[in-house]
C-alpha cells in the first residue's frame, strides 16, 4: 500500500499570503532563464518575451506565416535534449541577439534575420550532436508563444506559470535530496504559503503587486524535471516521486492575467477571491 507524504489538512487550511522571491522568464523554449527585477504584464497576455522563440524540428508543420500550437515534441526540449539545460543564455529584447554559452565558447546571433536564426541553429546542432540533415529550424512568430500548454487553448498559451518554494522544499525533505527550483521553469517563484496549498487555489483569484491573476491549472510535472539543471544529468524522477509521495505529479499552477500592472521582487502575494 501506498502511503502518500501530503502535507496535513491543518498546514493547508492556512493564511493565503505570500511573498515574490524570483521572476524568470524564458525567451527560448527549452532554453535557459532570464532573471527580472520586475515585469508589466497586461491583461490576457503572458510574461513579455516569454518563450518567444522555438527551435522546431524538420517537417515539425510549424507555419510561421499561420502559426498553431503543436505538441512540445515538434520542438527541442529538455525532456529530450537534456544538454540544453548545460547552456547558458541571454536574449537582448532590443538588439534580437541572442548569445549562448558552453563551456568552451560564446558566440552572438542577430535572431531578428534569417541568416542569425540559421547560425543559432547550427551552433546548437553543433552542440547536440545533431546532424545537418536534423538541424533545427528556430522560428518566432508574435505573439505565438511555444508554451507547453498552447495546445491546450489560446488563453492557455499565455498563461503564466508559479511555483511555490514551500512546496518545492517539502517535497526536498519528503525524498531526502534537495530538488532544484529550476527544474520547474517558472514564471513567479514565491514563498510564504503552506506546501502545496497552491494547488487548492484553482479558480481563485489573486492579487500580487498591482496584478490580479486567476488561477487556472495545476501544472502536471514531465520527464523535463528529471534533468539536474546543474549537470545537465537525469538525477531525480521528479514525476515518479511525486506520485509516490503525493499521490500526483503536480509542481505549481498556471495563472491567467486579469489586471494588469507591475510585480517586482518581494511583492505581496494575497488572495482575494
Amino acid at each position: 500500500m501506498i502511503r502518500y507524504t501530503n502535507p496535513p489538512r491543518e498546514m493547508r487550511e492556512f493564511n493565503v499570503n505570500g511573498t515574490v522571491n524570483n521572476l524568470y522568464c524564458y525567451p527560448i523554449k527549452g532554453l535557459s532563464a532570464q532573471s527580472l527585477e520586475a515585469v508589466s504584464l497586461v491583461q490576457g497576455e503572458g510574461f513579455p518575451s516569454d518563450r518567444v522563440y522555438g527551435f522546431a524540428r524538420p517537417k515539425s508543420g510549424f507555419d510561421p506565416e499561420n502559426p498553431k500550437p503543436l505538441p512540445k515534441t515538434k520542438f527541442l526540449m529538455l525532456a529530450r535534449e537534456e544538454a540544453l539545460s548545460l547552456l547558458d543564455t541571454n536574449f537582448d529584447n532590443e538588439t534580437g541577439t541572442l548569445m549562448i554559452r558552453s563551456d568552451q565558447q560564446s558566440a552572438y546571433f542577430d535572431i531578428t534575420t534569417k541568416s542569425g536564426c540559421a547560425s543559432a541553429s547550427r551552433f546548437l546542432s553543433d552542440f547536440l550532436g545533431i546532424s545537418p540533415k536534423l538541424q533545427p529550424t528556430l522560428y518566432s512568430s508574435k505573439p505565438h508563444r511555444f508554451t507547453d500548454v498552447s495546445v491546450v487553448s489560446a488563453a492557455m498559451m499565455n498563461s503564466v506559470s508559479l511555483i511555490n518554494l514551500d512546496s518545492v522544499n517539502y517535497l526536498s525533505e519528503q525524498i531526502g535530496h534537495p530538488v532544484e527550483p529550476a527544474r520547474f521553469r517558472g514564471n513567479i517563484l514565491f514563498s510564504g504559503l503552506a506546501p502545496f496549498s497552491e494547488l487548492d487555489l484553482v479558480g481563485k483569484l489573486i492579487e500580487i503587486g498591482e496584478v490580479r491573476l486567476k488561477i487556472v491549472l495545476r501544472t502536471k510535472r514531465c520527464p523535463a524535471t528529471q534533468v539536474n539543471p546543474n549537470s545537465g544529468i537525469r538525477d531525480l524522477d521528479l514525476p515518479k516521486l511525486l506520485q509516490e509521495h503525493f499521490g500526483h505529479s503536480d509542481m505549481g499552477v498556471y495563472a491567467e492575467v486579469e489586471t494588469g500592472g507591475i510585480i517586482e521582487r518581494e511583492s505581496q502575494f494575497r488572495l482575494i477571491a
